[in-house]
């Protein structure tokens, strides 16, 4: 057997020992402090049922979009790691990533199932073809116990704050088992509020997505009834705990109509009968009564933009969507915003937290924005930015405009629940390193970036989503 991972205690700081000292110095004061977690994807039910995890595979392939793309790039069938299937093999799955394992050198995903196997699980042995079998048997045996059962996993990864995504006509009676085991966990689970296929014409299915909107609340089939059929909904997430609303958009772009205009538009976007630009005008109104709702009833809006979801067709009609195919585009916020900021920008209950995958974006455009409007934040780097160096290039890019506290903190945006804590840890220690790096330039005195260190894990997040 190969001999055990060394893990470097100063993994991601800077490479300049006095540089190094002073971040190690902040990391330290941050790296135990409770994971507030505002966005997120993990399943409700994994901590109401607190079912164990089955095996290695469905813990670090299943449904992970870095690591099963990347395989896919190196000629993979995805059905043999289990995607758009129920039949796969777990050790087999396990056994074609190991083998493939060195092409996630250097990558972040590379890094996080590394970091998971390390510090949450305590196998030190490096993955392989080789160590596939004895990984995935080590990995068994600590499932096998209490202490890896999910809610167990929650305490141990001091998780405070923890948010899931939700559909509108979810019944959140998941959420309300978590709410009666908020002192076992030690931390609040709630719902977030994701209405994007009951607002996009092309989502598939979106006809019969509002009617079952309408007839669920018993709203008549006119614009104001769709309208009042959302907004009882969003109050049904409020009540149980809801902090925000969560908003995909391929264009970050709105809108404003009067009601005759949104009534007609909305028959002809429902009747399948409206055309692309008509469909465009109706998303972007739809974005900009997103955020008048926000402003009534004070759901955070967070807007991920920039990702055309589904870009390989042949992939999508044999293993459906959200099998590693949504590609990045490039991304403007300024004019496409404009409508919505021009009505509810000077609204301080609003709470806009913006996020893209195009970088060119940060500094051009969000930290500029965020720079002026009370209710505009910065989302993290979101999805193919969240990697040590691109946080860097983040706060690069947006600080001298924008400063740490209009940010949103660190967004670990995943399902895969063991990377929380991994993710939280890589995000605390990339933030550590910017910082000392201003203190060693004599750009910031210590004891400022002490608090911002502190504040971009606690009082920040707590800060932008009303907690």
């Amino acid at each position: 057997m190969p001999p055990p991972h060394r893990r470097d205690p100063d993994r991601l700081l800077p490479a300049d020992p006095t540089t190094r000292s002073i971040a190690r110095g902040l990391y330290e004061r941050v790296a135990g402090l409770p994971i507030i977690s505002p966005h997120g994807h993990v399943p409700p039910a994994l901590l109401s049922t607190d079912e164990p995890f089955r095996d290695a595979a469905e813990l670090f392939i299943a449904g992970d979009h870095y690591i099963t793309r990347l395989l896919h790039a190196a000629g993979v069938d995805l059905t043999t790691v289990g995607v758009g299937v129920d039949n796969a093999d777990p050790r087999e799955s396990w056994r074609v990533l190991a083998e493939h394992w060195h092409l996630f050198a250097g990558t972040a995903s590379g890094y996080w199932l590394d970091e998971e196997l390390a510090t949450v699980l305590g196998i030190d042995t490096p993955l392989s073809a080789d160590t596939a079998d004895e990984i995935f048997d080590a990995v068994a045996e600590r499932l096998a116990t209490d202490e890896f059962r999910p809610r167990a996993l929650f305490r141990r990864f001091g998780i405070e704050f923890l948010a899931t995504t939700d559909d509108p006509l979810d019944d959140l009676t998941q959420h309300e088992a978590l709410h009666a085991l908020e002192p076992e966990l030690g931390g609040r689970v709630v719902p977030t509020f994701r209405p994007d296929r009951y607002l996009d014409p092309d989502a598939a299915g979106f006809a019969e997505n509002v009617g079952g909107l309408l007839a669920a609340e018993g709203a008549p089939g006119s614009f104001a009834g769709y309208v009042a059929a959302l907004e009882a909904r969003r109050r049904q997430f409020i009540d149980h705990g809801a902090v925000s609303a969560d908003h995909g958009v391929e264009e970050p772009y709105t809108a404003e109509l009067d009601a005759g205009a949104a009534e007609t538009l909305f028959q002809s976007v429902i009747s399948g009968r409206a055309s692309v630009a008509e469909r465009r005008e109706f998303r972007g109104h739809m974005l900009l009564q997103m955020a008048r709702m926000s402003v009534d009833d004070g759901l955070v809006m967070t807007v991920h933009a920039g990702v055309l979801r589904n870009h390989s067709t042949p992939t999508f009609r044999r293993l459906g969507p959200d099998t590693g195919h949504d590609i990045p585009v490039a991304t403007s916020f300024t004019r496409g915003l404009r409508p919505l900021l021009e009505r509810f920008g000077l609204e301080r209950d609003l709470h806009l937290v913006l996020f893209t995958v195009d970088e060119t974006a940060f500094s051009r455009e969000l930290a500029p924005l965020a720079g002026f409007y009370p209710s505009v934040y910065i989302g993290a780097p979101w999805w193919f930015l969240d990697a040590p160096d691109s946080i860097g290039r983040f706060r690069q890019a947006v600080t001298e405009t924008a400063g740490f506290y209009r940010g949103s903190g660190f967004i670990d945006d995943t399902r895969a629940f063991l990377s929380i804590p991994v993710r939280h840890d890589m995000a605390r220690r990339a933030d550590s390193a910017f910082l000392a790096r201003l203190v060693a330039e004599g750009r910031l005195p210590v004891a400022s970036a002490e608090r911002i260190a502190d504040d971009l894990v606690g009082s920040i997040p707590r800060t932008v989503f009303k907690l």
